[in-house]
């Protein structure tokens, strides 16, 4: 040990620290050896001043202190230093409060809030509310404060076992103390963890609920190693970040709700969602400042803007799909292998190039979210916010080779490839990636619309035929007829629903049913029912048809229609849209057979999206802007309550009207339909069972008075 160098003379004494000169005064000159490792003893002379050049290598700051303070017994205010230091700009001076004192009060609030955790036992907590800034789980165990927003008893009984199922299967944290740990509050905050997020048990079934009820984002994460880094302590990098954590809870309480209030508008908010919407949003804010964090964010940000697209917020969805697009172009996510290091003019990438098959693939499907749901929120009609020809990712692999991890060579389709959307190799497809195919499809009408009403000197006419114009018949045969007819049998011969009616493929459901809304959306410019030549017409009545007809073969199930792809609900408007033109022909044509039919239909998908509603408010927001495009056939249809024609008594209710185990499938469409007259000679079909395939069109000569498909 180096000795203390000499006190001779002051010049050459070292200058002590302010720490050091109160802790020179304390030691009274005494061998610090002696001092930290003897037994407690009078205080030794204050004549001599100790160096603390000498400590001990293995001296800890927490020992000094106790054997300091254990050797001299004096008060504390003899113990504290009195001279006066320059003040320092910025800094806030403690308020002069004796240490014992404070020390006294802490204990006090402890024992206070020990006596309240034991006061809420399992008994008890249905009788006393949790304490402002806390929620209280299902075992009786107080989860974490919020002490930032007023977030009080927004977890409550609602999340039992009876709720949400067992817990076997659930993730749990490792190291996590259990139930009987005498304070499990402060044993998690040791831990690390984020004090926003619900208590581990709770975050667990969240968790659990997004990955088996949402449609939508939980297609971006890996579920194993996702489920597998909730294990790691809080602190570890690969725990999953607080960000996208914050971003389940939000997506995953629709299937929860807590705390729900009504605006004097109507809609709905969940104080709980909201809250971690918020959370989600300030690591967006913070990442945007710093750069850090920048890809699990931009995944959080993706979980965010379904939530918001399911809300029916349409602001928020075209602000944020945006920022999706310009966070993902400068990671260099739309180049091949996500990656690249050479540019024009432009900086490298900003990510590393992928660690793994793992990391390239999670980079795809973020990449391809972003395009997909940039593509769904411009179907009115607006700009992508990235072209279709600067797609350069390959398509991602199938989800069992995902989740499998099976490391198979990359998807040899993109953008670029010309037959992509006819040709569907069977190693490299899936209902997901059909899905995809499907919206970039129907991207592809949008783009049509958009640019060819850019520079066009008029709007487009019913009183034209686009087969002439330039596109216009191929991206129709394609459309209407190419992507599905090319579907690989095991998927064109499957709707999404099994033949038990126990199951459904949601983005397979989509799949059969985005081709013809896209359908609609190319063909409604020109549509005309007064001219019984109208293509345009044909299409949008076959494309409406389908749509109706997939819903009811949904119907006559007992599966749960709130979890199908939000999109289902623009599909269901566009369809009942092009049944109000049609409803306000027959009315002025006097049709009153076939018009008491298309109230039926009408009737059919406006509760269907009121049935959806109830759990997304999108289903709600586009059944109010139907009502706004029937007012006109509302108010001169001689219909008595049009508005309840063909509703049956109980709407679409999965638990008591299409209940099987109460009636047999058959009766129970039957209960549905309407009495359908008969269909004049040449006219489309109604759809009379929910099990027929799309209603196919018939030629006709122009005198009967109908639709003819002669595009020449």
């Amino acid at each position: 040990m180096p000795k203390a160098p000499s006190a001779a003379t002051p010049s050459t004494r070292p200058a002590l620290r302010r720490n050091q000169g109160q802790l020179a005064g304390l030691a009274g000159g005494r061998s610090l050896n002696a001092m930290l490792f003897a037994p407690t003893v009078a205080p030794a002379s204050n004549n001599t001043r100790l160096s603390l050049v000498s400590l001990h290598p293995l001296v800890t700051p927490i020992q000094l202190s106790h054997n300091v303070y254990a050797l001299y017994l004096r008060p504390f205010n003899m113990l504290t230093s009195y001279q006066v230091y320059d003040p320092v700009d910025g800094l806030t001076l403690a308020p002069d409060i004796d240490p014992t004192t404070k020390i006294r009060q802490l204990e006090r609030q402890i024992a206070q809030l020990k006596s309240q955790l034991h006061e809420q036992g399992p008994n008890s907590r249905s009788a006393s509310p949790a304490r402002p800034g806390s929620v209280v789980s299902d075992s009786g165990r107080i989860s974490l404060p919020h002490v930032s927003l007023p977030m009080v008893n927004l977890v409550t009984n609602d999340t039992s076992e009876t709720r949400f199922g067992s817990e076997n299967g659930s993730p749990e944290l490792a190291n996590v103390p259990s139930q009987n740990s005498p304070d499990p509050l402060m044993d998690l905050l040791f831990l690390g963890w984020n004090p926003d997020l619900p208590e581990p048990t709770t975050l667990n079934h969240y968790i659990d609920i997004f990955f088996k009820c949402d449609p939508c984002g939980s297609r971006v994460l890996h579920r194993p190693s996702f489920l597998a880094s909730l294990h790691l302590p809080p602190r570890d990098r690969g725990f999953p970040h607080s960000a996208i954590l914050h971003a389940i809870c939000t997506s995953a309480s629709r299937w929860s709700p807590h705390n729900v209030i009504t605006l004097p508008d109507g809609t709905r908010r969940d104080q709980f969602a909201e809250f971690h919407a918020s959370k989600t949003r300030y690591y967006m804010d913070r990442t945007m400042a710093s750069g850090e964090d920048i890809f699990p964010v931009l995944q959080a940000c993706i979980l965010l803007c379904w939530y918001f697209y399911q809300e029916g917020r349409w602001v928020e969805v075209w602000i944020f799909a945006g920022f999706l697009t310009r966070v993902a172009v400068p990671l260099r996510l739309n180049y091949p292998g996500t990656f690249t290091t050479h540019g024009n003019n432009s900086p490298g990438a900003y990510l590393a190039p992928p660690r793994d098959f793992l990391d390239l693939e999670s980079r795809r499907r973020t990449w391809w979210m972003t395009i997909v749901f940039d593509r769904i929120a411009s179907v009115g009609g607006w700009i992508h916010a990235v072209d279709e020809r600067d797609l350069g990712t390959e398509l991602p692999l199938r989800n069992h080779d995902f989740e499998a991890e099976i490391a198979v060579p990359s998807n040899p389709q993109d953008m670029a490839t010309p037959d992509i959307f006819v040709r569907h190799p069977p190693q490299y497809t899936d209902s997901h990636i059909l899905l995809i195919k499907a919206v970039m499809l129907f991207g592809r009408v949008t783009d049509y619309n958009v640019r060819g009403n850019l520079r066009a000197p008029t709007a487009p006419s019913k009183n034209q035929n686009p087969f002439f114009l330039d596109g216009f018949k191929e991206l129709d045969q394609l459309v209407c007829t190419d992507f599905l007819e090319s579907l690989p049998q095991i998927f064109k011969n499957n709707n999404g629903v099994t033949d038990d009616g126990c199951a459904l493929d949601t983005d397979l459901y989509m799949v059969h049913i985005i081709p013809h809304a896209a359908a609609i959306t190319l063909h409604n410019p020109y549509l005309d029912f007064t001219d019984p030549q109208n293509a345009s017409a044909s299409r949008c009545v076959t494309a409406a048809r389908s749509i109706l007809a997939a819903y009811y073969t949904l119907s006559a199930t007992s599966l749960d229609i709130t979890r199908l792809h939000p999109f289902v609900v623009i599909c269901w408007y566009l369809a009942a849209v092009v049944q109000v033109q049609l409803c306000k022909y027959f009315i002025e044509v006097g049709d009153s057979d076939r018009e008491s039919t298309l109230w039926a239909e009408l009737n059919t998908l406006r509760f269907a999206m009121l049935a959806y509603g109830q759990r997304s408010p999108i289903g709600t927001r586009q059944e109010s802007l139907l009502q706004g495009v029937m007012k006109e056939i509302v108010r001169t249809t001689a219909q008595k309550e049009p508005l309840q024609v063909g509703v049956p008594l109980y709407p679409f209710s999965s638990n008591t009207l299409w209940r099987k185990d109460q009636r047999p499938a058959e009766d129970t469409v039957a209960t549905q339909q309407p009495n359908v007259p008969p269909n004049p000679p040449g006219m489309a079909p109604l759809p009379s069972s929910p099990a027929l395939s799309p209603p196919t069109m018939h030629k006709r000569a122009a005198s009967t008075g109908t639709w003819s498909m002669d595009t020449s």
